[in-house]
């Protein structure tokens, strides 16, 4: 694929702790990851090693992109398990990692993922909607 000559420098990735039931969730995973590492583009996610996080982060850090995760202090010793890929900041609270995952990318994009997922989604999108933000948000199809 060709480089794009895009406004946006880094992504934020919303999607799952878990691989999901469905082969297509790790190929849809892949495949952006993928694109992003085309496009030059820099990752932001919720900084799990585990699921469809690890997945995505593994193949963006893979392609020699920037990965920043955002990890709640709480939720470290579940969803950190083995090495940590590129930087991972702790922070107090969910509100904080969806805070910082905000601060620290120019749009989102949502894969597949459980209900903490679609909280997230949905409060950036409220966001936009309150104008908090005028970031793209994004479901792949």
């Amino acid at each position: 694929m060709r480089k794009s000559s895009s406004r946006f420098k880094t992504v934020c990735v919303f999607c799952g702790s878990s691989s999901g039931k469905r082969d297509s969730y790790r190929d849809a995973a892949l495949e952006l990851a993928q694109q992003l590492v085309s496009r030059r583009l820099d990752l932001v996610y919720g900084g799990g090693s585990i699921g469809l996080m690890g997945l995505v982060s593994h193949e963006v850090h893979r392609g020699g992109r920037r990965v920043l995760g955002i990890m709640p202090k709480m939720l470290m010793s579940k969803e950190l398990t083995g090495e940590t890929i590129g930087e991972v900041r702790a922070v107090a609270d969910m509100h904080q990692r969806k805070a910082e995952m905000a601060r620290h990318s120019d749009c989102f994009i949502a894969l597949p993922g459980g209900y903490g997922t679609l909280e997230e989604l949905l409060e950036v999108i409220t966001w936009a909607q309150l104008g908090i933000h005028d970031k793209p948000v994004s479901l792949p199809t």
